[in-house]
Protein backbone atom coordinates (compact mmCIF):
# COMPACT_ATOMS: atom_id res chain seq x y z
CA UNK A 1 0.00 0.00 0.00
CA UNK A 2 1.21 3.62 -0.88
CA UNK A 3 1.35 6.41 2.07
CA UNK A 4 -1.43 8.40 2.39
CA UNK A 5 -2.10 10.85 0.08
CA UNK A 6 0.35 8.80 -2.21
CA UNK A 7 -1.69 9.02 -5.41
CA UNK A 8 -3.66 5.91 -6.34
CA UNK A 9 -1.66 4.37 -9.17
CA UNK A 10 1.14 3.55 -6.53
CA UNK A 11 -0.46 0.67 -5.17
CA UNK A 12 -0.68 -0.59 -9.06
CA UNK A 13 3.47 0.14 -9.65
CA UNK A 14 4.50 -3.50 -7.55
CA UNK A 15 2.26 -5.24 -9.58
CA UNK A 16 3.90 -3.88 -12.73
CA UNK A 17 7.08 -4.77 -11.99
CA UNK A 18 6.30 -8.48 -11.03
CA UNK A 19 4.31 -8.64 -14.24
CA UNK A 20 7.55 -7.45 -16.09
CA UNK A 21 9.72 -9.31 -14.69
CA UNK A 22 7.77 -12.55 -15.68
CA UNK A 23 7.50 -11.53 -18.79
CA UNK A 24 10.68 -10.65 -19.89
CA UNK A 25 12.10 -13.42 -17.86
CA UNK A 26 10.15 -16.16 -19.54
CA UNK A 27 10.75 -15.04 -23.15
CA UNK A 28 14.84 -14.11 -22.12
CA UNK A 29 15.86 -17.28 -20.40
CA UNK A 30 14.15 -19.39 -22.93
CA UNK A 31 15.76 -22.33 -24.45
CA UNK A 32 14.44 -25.02 -26.11
CA UNK A 33 15.70 -28.05 -28.10
CA UNK A 34 14.17 -29.95 -31.57
CA UNK A 35 15.61 -32.87 -33.23
CA UNK A 36 15.74 -35.91 -35.48
CA UNK A 37 17.04 -39.58 -36.33
CA UNK A 38 18.57 -40.78 -39.47
CA UNK A 39 18.72 -44.03 -40.36
CA UNK A 40 20.82 -45.27 -43.32
CA UNK A 41 20.48 -48.19 -45.42
CA UNK A 42 23.56 -49.65 -44.54
CA UNK A 43 22.24 -49.67 -41.09
CA UNK A 44 23.92 -46.55 -39.36
CA UNK A 45 21.61 -44.13 -37.54
CA UNK A 46 22.42 -41.21 -36.31
CA UNK A 47 20.90 -38.56 -33.61
CA UNK A 48 20.74 -34.66 -34.27
CA UNK A 49 20.47 -32.60 -31.35
CA UNK A 50 19.81 -28.66 -32.06
CA UNK A 51 19.49 -26.31 -29.04
CA UNK A 52 18.12 -23.02 -29.43
CA UNK A 53 16.43 -19.86 -27.63
CA UNK A 54 16.51 -16.32 -27.17
CA UNK A 55 17.11 -14.19 -29.31
CA UNK A 56 16.00 -16.51 -31.77
CA UNK A 57 18.27 -16.16 -34.58
CA UNK A 58 17.80 -19.66 -36.03
CA UNK A 59 19.71 -18.82 -38.96
CA UNK A 60 22.98 -18.52 -36.70
CA UNK A 61 22.82 -22.34 -35.13
CA UNK A 62 24.44 -25.10 -36.96
CA UNK A 63 23.88 -28.67 -37.24
CA UNK A 64 25.38 -31.50 -39.53
CA UNK A 65 23.38 -33.59 -41.65
CA UNK A 66 24.57 -37.28 -41.86
CA UNK A 67 26.57 -38.86 -44.76
CA UNK A 68 24.75 -42.11 -45.67
CA UNK A 69 27.06 -42.03 -48.91
CA UNK A 70 30.10 -41.62 -46.69
CA UNK A 71 29.26 -41.64 -43.01
CA UNK A 72 32.64 -40.04 -41.92
CA UNK A 73 31.36 -37.10 -43.64
CA UNK A 74 28.84 -34.51 -42.27
CA UNK A 75 27.58 -31.48 -44.23
CA UNK A 76 27.41 -28.42 -42.02
CA UNK A 77 23.23 -26.69 -42.44
CA UNK A 78 21.37 -24.07 -40.37
CA UNK A 79 17.77 -23.53 -38.95
CA UNK A 80 15.69 -21.14 -40.91
CA UNK A 81 14.73 -17.85 -40.03
CA UNK A 82 15.65 -14.98 -37.57
CA UNK A 83 12.77 -13.68 -35.06
CA UNK A 84 14.82 -11.78 -33.33
CA UNK A 85 13.51 -8.42 -33.88
CA UNK A 86 9.62 -9.39 -31.87
CA UNK A 87 11.71 -11.11 -29.10
CA UNK A 88 14.39 -8.41 -28.53
CA UNK A 89 11.47 -6.09 -28.87
CA UNK A 90 9.79 -7.64 -25.91
CA UNK A 91 12.60 -8.50 -23.63
CA UNK A 92 13.52 -4.26 -23.84
CA UNK A 93 9.77 -3.31 -23.25
CA UNK A 94 9.84 -5.57 -19.76
CA UNK A 95 13.13 -4.01 -19.03
CA UNK A 96 12.41 -0.26 -19.88
CA UNK A 97 8.51 -0.89 -17.98
CA UNK A 98 10.33 -2.34 -14.83
CA UNK A 99 12.27 0.04 -14.53
CA UNK A 100 10.05 2.88 -15.03
CA UNK A 101 7.31 1.58 -12.47
CA UNK A 102 10.26 1.07 -10.13
CA UNK A 103 11.25 4.89 -10.62
CA UNK A 104 7.14 6.09 -10.20
CA UNK A 105 6.74 4.10 -7.17
CA UNK A 106 9.47 5.97 -5.36
CA UNK A 107 7.95 9.17 -7.13
CA UNK A 108 4.76 8.20 -5.49
CA UNK A 109 5.69 7.46 -2.26
CA UNK A 110 8.94 9.50 -1.16
CA UNK A 111 7.70 12.79 -3.55
CA UNK A 112 4.54 12.59 -3.50
CA UNK A 113 3.42 16.17 -2.54
CA UNK A 114 5.74 17.03 -5.66
CA UNK A 115 3.30 14.98 -7.80
CA UNK A 116 0.00 16.29 -6.67
CA UNK A 117 1.47 20.07 -6.68
CA UNK A 118 3.17 19.94 -9.67
CA UNK A 119 0.24 19.79 -12.69
CA UNK A 120 2.97 18.22 -15.50
CA UNK A 121 4.04 15.16 -13.71
CA UNK A 122 0.90 13.09 -13.36
CA UNK A 123 0.43 14.99 -17.34
CA UNK A 124 3.70 12.74 -18.12
CA UNK A 125 3.19 9.94 -16.36
CA UNK A 126 -0.44 9.66 -18.00
CA UNK A 127 1.02 10.10 -21.40
CA UNK A 128 3.83 7.60 -21.02
CA UNK A 129 1.70 4.69 -19.08
CA UNK A 130 -0.77 4.98 -22.36
CA UNK A 131 2.39 4.78 -24.27
CA UNK A 132 3.36 2.02 -22.45
CA UNK A 133 -0.10 0.35 -22.83
CA UNK A 134 -0.21 0.64 -26.25
CA UNK A 135 3.79 -0.80 -26.68
CA UNK A 136 2.59 -3.95 -25.12
CA UNK A 137 -0.44 -4.63 -26.99
CA UNK A 138 2.05 -4.70 -29.77
CA UNK A 139 4.75 -6.35 -28.12
CA UNK A 140 2.64 -9.13 -27.29
CA UNK A 141 1.20 -9.73 -30.61
CA UNK A 142 4.25 -9.12 -32.93
CA UNK A 143 5.87 -12.19 -29.84
CA UNK A 144 3.01 -14.07 -30.24
CA UNK A 145 3.19 -14.73 -34.50
CA UNK A 146 7.52 -14.52 -33.92
CA UNK A 147 6.58 -17.65 -31.94
CA UNK A 148 4.60 -19.62 -33.77
CA UNK A 149 7.10 -19.13 -36.75
CA UNK A 150 9.63 -20.08 -34.23
CA UNK A 151 7.31 -23.22 -34.12
CA UNK A 152 6.93 -24.01 -37.30
CA UNK A 153 10.72 -23.66 -38.10
CA UNK A 154 11.99 -25.76 -34.86
CA UNK A 155 9.40 -28.75 -35.57
CA UNK A 156 11.16 -32.07 -36.48
CA UNK A 157 8.93 -32.41 -39.38
CA UNK A 158 10.34 -29.05 -40.38
CA UNK A 159 13.57 -30.31 -39.76
CA UNK A 160 13.48 -33.58 -41.34
CA UNK A 161 11.88 -31.63 -44.67
CA UNK A 162 15.26 -29.62 -44.84
CA UNK A 163 17.63 -32.41 -44.93
CA UNK A 164 18.38 -33.62 -48.37
CA UNK A 165 19.67 -36.97 -47.35
CA UNK A 166 16.06 -37.72 -45.97
CA UNK A 167 15.03 -37.58 -49.50
CA UNK A 168 17.03 -40.33 -50.34
CA UNK A 169 15.97 -43.91 -51.26
CA UNK A 170 16.48 -45.83 -48.28
CA UNK A 171 17.22 -43.80 -45.88
CA UNK A 172 14.96 -43.27 -42.87
CA UNK A 173 14.16 -39.75 -41.43
CA UNK A 174 12.09 -40.04 -38.14
CA UNK A 175 11.17 -36.97 -35.51
CA UNK A 176 13.41 -37.12 -32.09
CA UNK A 177 12.74 -34.20 -29.58
CA UNK A 178 10.21 -32.22 -29.79
CA UNK A 179 10.09 -28.62 -28.48
CA UNK A 180 8.93 -28.04 -24.99
CA UNK A 181 7.59 -24.42 -25.52
CA UNK A 182 5.90 -23.82 -22.78
CA UNK A 183 7.87 -21.03 -21.14
CA UNK A 184 7.40 -19.58 -24.44
CA UNK A 185 4.11 -19.28 -24.06
CA UNK A 186 3.94 -18.18 -20.83
CA UNK A 187 5.83 -14.92 -22.04
CA UNK A 188 3.16 -14.71 -24.44
CA UNK A 189 0.15 -14.60 -22.10
CA UNK A 190 2.29 -12.23 -19.24
CA UNK A 191 2.61 -9.79 -22.40
CA UNK A 192 -0.91 -9.38 -22.70
CA UNK A 193 -1.43 -9.33 -19.45
CA UNK A 194 0.70 -6.00 -18.66
CA UNK A 195 -1.03 -4.53 -21.46
CA UNK A 196 -4.12 -5.44 -19.48
CA UNK A 197 -2.73 -3.94 -16.66
CA UNK A 198 -0.88 -1.04 -17.90
CA UNK A 199 -4.34 -0.37 -19.43
CA UNK A 200 -6.02 -0.32 -16.40
CA UNK A 201 -3.47 1.63 -14.59
CA UNK A 202 -4.20 4.37 -17.20
CA UNK A 203 -7.47 5.09 -15.45
CA UNK A 204 -5.56 5.43 -12.09
CA UNK A 205 -3.29 7.71 -13.83
CA UNK A 206 -5.73 9.91 -14.96
CA UNK A 207 -7.59 10.67 -11.89
CA UNK A 208 -4.25 12.16 -10.90
CA UNK A 209 -4.38 14.85 -13.59
CA UNK A 210 -6.18 18.27 -13.57
CA UNK A 211 -8.73 17.09 -15.84
CA UNK A 212 -10.33 14.38 -13.20
CA UNK A 213 -8.06 15.56 -10.13
CA UNK A 214 -10.75 17.02 -7.06
CA UNK A 215 -9.77 20.37 -5.47
CA UNK A 216 -7.61 20.61 -2.79
CA UNK A 217 -9.32 21.29 0.31
CA UNK A 218 -7.05 24.36 0.82
CA UNK A 219 -8.51 25.87 -2.47
CA UNK A 220 -12.24 24.41 -1.73
CA UNK A 221 -12.01 26.68 1.73
CA UNK A 222 -10.01 30.19 0.13
CA UNK A 223 -12.90 29.82 -3.03
CA UNK A 224 -15.76 29.68 -0.25
CA UNK A 225 -14.06 32.71 1.67
CA UNK A 226 -13.70 34.94 -1.60
CA UNK A 227 -17.53 33.77 -2.42
CA UNK A 228 -18.39 34.78 1.37
CA UNK A 229 -16.69 38.13 1.02
CA UNK A 230 -18.59 39.24 -2.39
Amino acid sequence: MSEPGAPAAGDKAPRLQLFAIFAFGSCGSFSGETGATVKCDSGGMTAISIQFGYPFRLYQIPFGMPNCEDESEARTLYLVGDFSAPAEFFVTLGVFSFLYSMAALVLYLRFHSLYTENTKLPFTDFCVTVCFAFFWLVAAAAWGKGLSDVKAATRPSALIAAMAVCQGDGVLCNAGTTPAMGLANISVLFGFLNFLLWAGNCWFVLRETPWLRPPAPGDSAAEQGAIDKQ
